[in-house]
């Protein structure tokens, strides 16, 4: 899918193109979503370069994800995604030219419905396509720290279940999956952090001094969310460590109890083991008063076995 939007006397007017139109004049944005092999060819007319694919955009060394060529400036980067409870992190793909910016995705980004959402409505006021680029990052710093906001509103919660030994294994899930939800936090921060300080250092000269003031903010803010991000990494240990230990501590108390009761009832089955016998020579077995008298010391074995546990201290 092929959308347009134009961007004329301060109003936005959105085209939904196909494989037989134009790029509209005026146009300040052109963004495709999971375009097939006709709308790339479509793009290709109006590039110099190879369109990218799916596989150039996801790829990981900086000289894939930052560079310029004769179509502008090209920047590939990691959006955040919440689905559900977890934690997406989606790539996009940033082509700045001189007239438009051109974004290709195979997803959905909800930053980027979010944009066109402030666009409609007026609450944004990007006349240049370098200035809706940063408006785009600039969100999406916002949305990374409401996310690290979340996962410390969850780690309080999880702090206060840790001890509750019906509760463990709820625990232990939400752990894992606040550590990826943080991991992937994190690896967009520092993606956003190589993409900014890439557009201050090489595309400095086609910046307003409004642009360059919105890109060294945030810069800052990026800054200051990364000991967040690791203050999460800490607490996510401690609260691994401190689930782990507890239900190793729970763990033992079970082996201990079964260990004191083999203990407790060693005794009495040595006597059952030994009037079990049944050997002709053992006069106990005639006597009237044997059974009782076995069934009573195994009794009294057990009981002293046991207070004598409890004089130690070791239950």
């Amino acid at each position: 899918m092929i959308t347009a939007y134009v961007y004329n006397q301060r109003k936005l007017t959105v085209h939904e193109l196909n494989v037989h139109d134009s790029i509209p004049e005026q146009t300040l944005w052109l963004d495709m979503f999971k375009p097939n092999d006709d709308e790339r060819e479509w793009l290709s007319r109006f590039s110099v370069e190879e369109v990218p694919d799916e596989e150039d955009i996801n790829e990981i060394e900086a000289s894939a994800r930052f560079f310029q060529s004769k179509d502008g400036l090209h920047i590939n980067s990691l959006f955040p995604q919440r689905s559900g409870s977890d934690v997406r992190a989606i790539n996009v793909s940033f082509n700045l030219r001189k007239d438009f910016l051109l974004t290709i995705r195979e997803e959905d980004v909800g930053l980027i419905r979010l944009l066109r959402n402030y666009l409609r409505l007026g609450r944004l006021d990007a006349t240049t396509p370098q200035g809706l680029m940063l408006e785009l990052f600039h969100l999406k710093v916002d949305y990374l720290s409401d996310l690290i906001e979340d996962v410390y509103a969850v780690l309080d919660n999880v702090s206060s279940k840790v001890f509750n030994d019906e509760e463990l294994d709820e625990v232990f899930k939400m752990i894992t999956l606040q550590e990826d939800s943080n991991g992937k936090i994190r690896l967009s921060l520092l993606d956003t952090q190589r993409s900014l300080r890439y557009i201050q250092r090489y595309y400095r000269e086609h910046l307003s001094e409004e642009n360059i003031k919105d890109l060294r903010e945030m810069l800052s803010d990026i800054e200051s969310l990364m000991p967040h991000s690791q203050f999460i990494f800490d607490k996510l240990n401690f609260l691994l460590d401190a689930a782990m230990g507890f239900s190793g501590i729970q763990q033992t108390k079970i082996i201990k109890i079964f260990s004191v009761a083999a203990v407790v009832f060693l005794p009495p089955t040595v006597i059952a083991s030994s009037y079990g016998m049944n050997f002709a020579n053992m006069p106990e077995l005639d006597w009237r008063f044997g059974y009782p008298m076995a069934i009573g010391l195994m009794l009294a074995s057990a009981s002293g076995t046991y207070l004598f546990f409890k004089r130690k201290g070791w239950l």
